[in-house]
C-alpha cells in the first residue's frame, strides 16, 4: 500500500463512530500515534498505534484485531501484526493483573472487554506476559485508552506517512 492509499484509508476514518466513544476513528488513530511519539516510540511501534483500529475499515464484517493484524504484517511485518492484533489482548491482561485498571476504561471499552473474553485467566496472562512484544502491547493499549479526548493532541498526519515511507522504502542496493 502506497503512503497515499495509506493516507487515504486514515482519512477515511474521519467522521467514522468510534464505539461509542467521543471522538472518531481517524482522531483516536491521530491521539494514539501522538501518545506512542511523546513516549518515544520507535516507529513500528508508533505505526501500530496510528493502524491498532484499522482493520474496521479494512473489513467491516470481520473482528478488527485479526484484520488489523493481517493489514499491519502485510504493510510492515510480524511485529506491527502481532501489537495490532494484540491490542485488545492487553487490556484483558491488564484488567487480569492491574488492580484498579478496570476502573479507568470507559463505558465503550467496558463493554468490548464483555466480548473479547473479560479478564485473562492466570495462565493465558502469564503466556501473554512472556511474549517477547508483550511490554509493547501494553503500552499501545494504554495509548488506546487515552486517546478518547475532544480536542487532545493528535499527530500530524504527513509526519506518521513519512514515517512510513520511510519504513517500508525498498533498502538501497
Amino acid at each position: 500500500m502506497s503512503p497515499e492509499e495509506l493516507r487515504d484509508l486514515i482519512d477515511g476514518l474521519a467522521g467514522s463512530p468510534y464505539g461509542g466513544e467521543a471522538v472518531d476513528e481517524r482522531t483516536h488513530a491521530l491521539q494514539c500515534a501522538w501518545h506512542a511519539l511523546r513516549d518515544g516510540a520507535d516507529d513500528d511501534l508508533v505505526l501500530a498505534a496510528l493502524l491498532h483500529d484499522a482493520g474496521r475499515a479494512v473489513d467491516p464484517r470481520l473482528d478488527h484485531e485479526r484484520s488489523g493484524e493481517a493489514l499491519g504484517r502485510t504493510l510492515l511485518g510480524e511485529r506491527v501484526g502481532w501489537l495490532i492484533g494484540s491490542h485488545a489482548q492487553a487490556k484483558r491482561y491488564l484488567v487480569a493483573v492491574e488492580p484498579g485498571y478496570a476502573a479507568t476504561l470507559s463505558p465503550a471499552s467496558v463493554a468490548s472487554l464483555r466480548v473479547q473474553g473479560g479478564p485473562m485467566a492466570p495462565a493465558e496472562a502469564g503466556r501473554f506476559a512472556t511474549h517477547p512484544w508483550a511490554a509493547d502491547a501494553v503500552r499501545l493499549r494504554r495509548w488506546d485508552d487515552l486517546a478518547k479526548v475532544p480536542g487532545a493532541p493528535e499527530a500530524d498526519l504527513d509526519d506518521l506517512m513519512e514515517r512510513y515511507r520511510r519504513r517500508t522504502a525498498p533498502a538501497p542496493g
